[in-house]
């Protein structure tokens, strides 16, 4: 087996993850999405692409082995709650917490069946996750669509494939604009803070990976969250007809009449504020 390119030394005391894996047997799954990141400098670089961490508390999803973990604490994260949902990875993490007395708090169980706004205990948190590259997507269009706005969480700092990153980030007339870059422009500002080379996972995923930061907007268009996602579902799964056709059966013409949009137009030239219009439509 090829050695991992990068691995973090001990910088903060604990062992190299190298080593961490190869106690805990902690081969990664491609069942649950995972790639372990292995340089503290990488992980560091997210964690400060968060902000200034001092006093903060933060949820991670996925830790894995811990590496990026460690950097959240090292970065002076006041608290630092991580959600796994691969119990083999627990007894690494509870060595991270050992490290770190009270300030780690474990919780193992799937991240899509997880009360975030729970977690957080009524405190505003930083989500700072290398996500599961099969969850990722679903899990920030949760975040997005939660209620009350504004929501629990001060800002996502969050890597993805590069792919996705950029259709988070999108902008009307894009090629990457859809569903994603709709949600994300209407309720926060999103802007990719840097990408990083597969050879810095183990194993080396096939694609780039980006980091993403997004800040909630305090007031965002008014709009309904769930029928904005249907309608963007149905508008960008059939991108190439007008409208008209691919919003046939939310109502089709008369739903356009009613947000006052020409039927002719394509999904791919309406503004966030014209989607939102779509949302909020009313007709007979």
């Amino acid at each position: 087996m090829t050695e991992p390119a990068l691995e973090n030394t001990a910088v903060d005391g604990l062992p190299p993850l190298r080593a961490v894996i190869e106690k805990y047997g902690l081969a990664t799954k491609k069942s649950l999405g995972q790639n372990f990141l292995l340089d503290l400098n990488l992980t560091g670089k997210i964690a400060r692409a968060a902000g200034d961490l001092t006093g903060a508390t933060v949820i991670e999803v996925g830790p894995g082995p811990g590496g990026l973990t460690r950097a959240l604490l090292m970065h002076d994260a006041a608290k630092v709650i991580v959600v796994e949902r691969d119990a083999r990875c627990l007894p690494a993490l509870e060595d991270i917490s050992r490290h770190y007395p009270d300030r780690l708090h474990i919780v193992e169980g799937d991240a899509l069946k997880t009360d975030f706004a729970a977690l957080a205990g009524g405190d505003k948190v930083r989500i700072v996750a290398n996500l599961p590259y099969n969850v990722g997507t679903q899990l920030l269009v949760n975040w997005l669509e939660v209620e009350p706005w504004p929501p629990f969480y001060d800002s996502l700092t969050l890597m993805f494939q590069r792919e996705v990153a950029e259709r988070i980030v999108a902008m009307p007339d894009d090629n990457a604009y859809g569903r994603l870059g709709v949600l994300a422009g209407w309720r926060a500002d999103a802007k990719i803070q840097f990408d990083v080379p597969p050879q810095a996972f183990w194993p080396p995923p096939k694609v780039t990976s980006s980091v993403v930061r997004l800040e909630p907007r305090a007031e965002p268009v008014a709009a309904d969250g769930k029928r904005l996602s249907l309608i963007t579902q149905h508008a960008f799964g059939q991108r190439r007809k007008m409208l008209r056709q691919s919003l046939k059966a939310l109502g089709g013409q008369a739903l356009l009449d009613a947000a006052g949009i020409d039927g002719a137009r394509r999904a791919e030239t309406l503004s966030i504020e014209e989607f939102c219009r779509l949302a909020n439509a009313r007709f007979d």
